[in-house]
């Protein structure tokens, strides 16, 4: 059930974002209809990465693959794409080859992403675009037939997929644009089934764009009225589920509370540090089977940390970035510190009063490149 909400709220997240592009009635200049909107093709060639010892799967000598971008360029009809030099938002679709069918087998994507522009020039850009969605792989660990017993990075069908890019964009002319660039890809199904190391690949894409009225649609520039530098203090509480230690075993529920402060800076991000707490059931349960720290088993199953990040704003969505360090970790240690990507989608968004944001949250967990869980819950602040 976890994953389907982590989806669901992925999908939540880009309805808001392309809601948000909708025109205003007053124009400084009338648009044509579908201005801004556009596709764009990627071919991919790319490796594989070990990214532990763990990763025992042979590296396929080459991957491939095919990418296309359904893409809108924002025109600052919300005063945020103003305030983030107006992004482009877009829906993109992917076909990964690893390389070794019989092990790896192949992966379809899809993920809604934004882009955002580095350097600008008239016939020049440099762009970064991050993207994030639900992917499906066709091999997976599997003891029953078909036996697949080798792939130790990927324990099911759906996964979370994420797709990391950085193009040279270059215009040629409103209609046509060439790029290329380099990505990273990451799977995997946040231990919802075991094992989960995930696979990660690098490469190099060389695609185009196409926009069949204009690249440039007409924009909407006002003077901004600054937001203030506000503290919050916050709360957020969330809930994921692991599998056991053992492919194929029982889920355990993980149990989440977070406390911090947050201070918005720029009128579009939100600096933000604190601590969290959270209960591992699947610790608890190892415990107990194996007979280890009787009497302590539930105080030995759980973690701690501090953490500090940014959020970045972008209308009623929040895409957040957290590290954390642990003050005390659980009976199955782990690296000292993981890392959180994930998002907010706003509610609630109020000046003043009493609750000044209500949301619901979205996060993968992270030790180095290993996905730990994927969580979502719900989040204040007042």
């Amino acid at each position: 059930m976890i994953r389907f909400l982590f989806r669901y709220a992925c999908i939540l997240i880009f309805v808001w974002l392309y809601s948000s592009t909708e025109y205003e009635r007053v124009y400084a200049q009338e648009a044509a209809p579908w201005s801004g909107f556009g596709t764009e093709i990627n071919l991919i060639a790319g490796k594989v990465i070990k990214h532990e010892k763990k990763f025992t799967l042979p590296i396929p000598s080459l991957t491939t693959g095919l990418e296309m971008n359904f893409v809108l360029k924002t025109n600052g009809s919300k005063a945020w794409q103003q305030r983030r030099n107006y992004p482009t938002i877009g829906i993109g679709a992917a076909y990964i080859n690893y390389g070794i069918d019989s092990i790896y087998g192949q992966c379809f994507g899809l993920y809604p992403n934004m882009t955002l522009p580095l350097i600008s020039s008239r016939k020049l850009e440099w762009t970064i675009r991050l993207g994030d969605g639900i992917g499906y792989v066709t091999k997976h660990y599997q003891r029953t037939t078909p036996v697949d017993t080798i792939n130790v990075a990927i324990g099911s069908h759906i996964n979370d997929f994420g797709f990391f890019l950085t193009d040279l964009r270059y215009h040629i002319n409103l209609h046509w644009d060439l790029q290329a660039g380099a990505n990273i890809t990451h799977i995997s199904d946040a231990s919802y089934h075991k094992p989960n190391l995930g696979i990660n690949m690098t490469g190099l894409h060389l695609g185009f764009r196409y926009c069949p009225v204009t690249s440039r649609p007409p924009r909407i520039e006002r003077k901004l009225t600054p937001l203030k530098n506000r503290w919050l203090v916050q709360g957020r509480f969330s809930m994921a589920y692991i599998s056991s230690y053992t492919p194929g075993g029982p889920l355990y529920p993980v149990c989440i509370a977070s406390g911090y402060v947050s201070r918005r800076w720029w009128s579009k991000n939100k600096v933000f540090a604190g601590a969290d707490y959270a209960y591992y059931q699947s610790i608890y349960a190892w415990l107990r089977n194996n007979r280890m720290d009787i009497g302590h088993e539930k105080q030995n199953a759980y973690k701690s940390a501090l953490f500090a990040g940014n959020e970045f704003l972008l209308g009623r969505v929040g895409v957040v970035f957290q590290l954390g360090y642990y003050l005390q970790q659980s009976a199955i240690s782990a690296l000292p510190f993981y890392e959180k990507i994930g998002g907010h989608l706003y509610l609630v968004q109020k000046e003043h009063g009493p609750i000044k944001e209500f949301f619901i949250s979205a996060f993968l967990k992270t030790h180095e490149t290993v996905a730990e869980l994927g969580e979502v819950g719900l989040g204040f602040g007042f």
